[in-house]
């Protein structure tokens, strides 16, 4: 987290403790497991909205499109509409997307380090 110094010159919005900032809503955005994985299975590939849906096990039609949504909006999916019938829809990370999923991947890689460790604690917790 930023601290007030480090703050300093910047707007209002940059400041993710204020609930009204736009750095917050923007955080909330995507730190949610349907952005996170959508933009892990993406990676460096196009995919269609059927072969998204296929690489994010258990996500429901609407769940998808409401991210996808949300990350388009927020500039890190770009939808292509091809001009066919029926329309053929793809989605791609934008470079702002490509930035956000090297913190994705480095995610990833902290969950599988330490998934031992975890289940462990829970196993000790549960008991």
């Amino acid at each position: 987290m930023v601290t007030k110094q480090q703050l300093k010159g910047l707007p209002e919005d940059a400041d993710l403790r204020r609930a009204d900032s736009l750095a917050r809503e923007i955080f909330s955005d995507v730190a949610n497991k349907w952005a996170l994985l959508i933009i892990e299975a993406l990676g460096e590939r196009t995919l269609r909205f059927s072969e998204l849906r296929n690489e994010v096990e258990g996500v429901s039609h609407k769940m998808l499109t409401q991210n996808l949504r949300m990350l388009e909006r927020n500039g890190l999916v770009d939808r292509k509409v091809h001009p066919t019938v029926p329309p053929r829809v793809e989605y791609t990370l934008t470079e702002p997307g490509r930035a956000l999923r090297a913190t994705v991947d480095t995610m990833c890689d902290w969950t599988h380090r330490y998934l031992g460790h975890i289940e462990d604690a829970r196993h000790r917790f549960d008991a």
